[in-house]
Order: C-alpha cells, then sequence, then structure tokens
C-alpha cells in the first residue's frame, strides 16, 4: 500500500476551496480555515518531509487558533453602525405617535404606520385619539395615549 503524499498546492488548493465556500457562506468561519490551508501550504513547502498527521495537526490546530482569535476580537470590537435599528423594523417605531386606524377596545386595536397595519395594545381609547408607541413585543406595539 502506498503512502498518501500530500504536496504544499494541495493545501492551497483547498485554501481556495474554502475561500470560494465563505464567499457563499459569509461569516467569517471558513476564511480562517482558508488561512489555515494557506498557512499548512506555506510550511510544507518549506519542510517537505513534514508527514500527512502532522500537516492534518498543524492545519486543525491553526484552524481552532485563528477562528477562536477572532472571535475573541469580534468580542473586544464589536461592529459599530449608523443605523443599529435597520432590521429591527418595530424597534424604529419606539418613541413615534401615531393615530389609531382602530379603537382600542379591551386593550387591543390597531394603527397604520406608513403601508402596514400593526396591533396595538393599551388602555382603551376612540379612532380619534393619538397613541405613542412605548415597547414592541412581537408583532405588537404597546402604546401610551397622547393628550
Amino acid at each position: 500500500m502506498t503512502d498518501l503524499a500530500i504536496v504544499f498546492w494541495n493545501w492551497w488548493v483547498l485554501a481556495l476551496i474554502l475561500l470560494v465556500v465563505e464567499l457563499l457562506a459569509p461569516g467569517f468561519f471558513f476564511l480562517w480555515m482558508a488561512a489555515s490551508g494557506f498557512v499548512t501550504g506555506c510550511l510544507v513547502l518549506l519542510i517537505p518531509a513534514i508527514g500527512i498527521n502532522l500537516q492534518i495537526s498543524v492545519f486543525s490546530v491553526l484552524s481552532v487558533v485563528f477562528i477562536t482569535v477572532w472571535k475573541l476580537y469580534g468580542k473586544k470590537h464589536p461592529i459599530t453602525t449608523d443605523h443599529p435599528l435597520l432590521n429591527k423594523r418595530g424597534q424604529q417605531y419606539i418613541g413615534r405617535v401615531f393615530s389609531l386606524y382602530k379603537p382600542i377596545e379591551n386593550g387591543e386595536g390597531k394603527i397604520k404606520v406608513d403601508d402596514s397595519i400593526w396591533k396595538v395594545h393599551g388602555e382603551d381609547c376612540d379612532v380619534s385619539a393619538k397613541v405613542k408607541v412605548v415597547a414592541v413585543r412581537g408583532t405588537v406595539f404597546d402604546v401610551e395615549r397622547v393628550e
């Protein structure tokens, strides 16, 4: 039985494949595995006598180390944005005042926000009242009457 021989460029091909996977499934996970494959390929280029078991061990350890370092870095330096509520649609409406679309009866009613209708909970009010959104629970707004 012949020994499996992996040369440096095999690791670089693996790194390239992992980069393509990263493009298809973003999240910076496969990027660090690709970096590990590239570094392992460089190590095999410099020291071609390294056995396959050691190559796989180096790749595995580097992958775990790179991913762990990235996760720790991400926790210490979170990404800041000028639109923190971009994907939190309901949260964007807290503090805004709206007219009722349907009166609040028995604690439930509806408001019209732009082109959509939202269910609201709050004190009973007639349809001419204005309400302020104070909280969001799923797809239901908690509102207070505004005088």
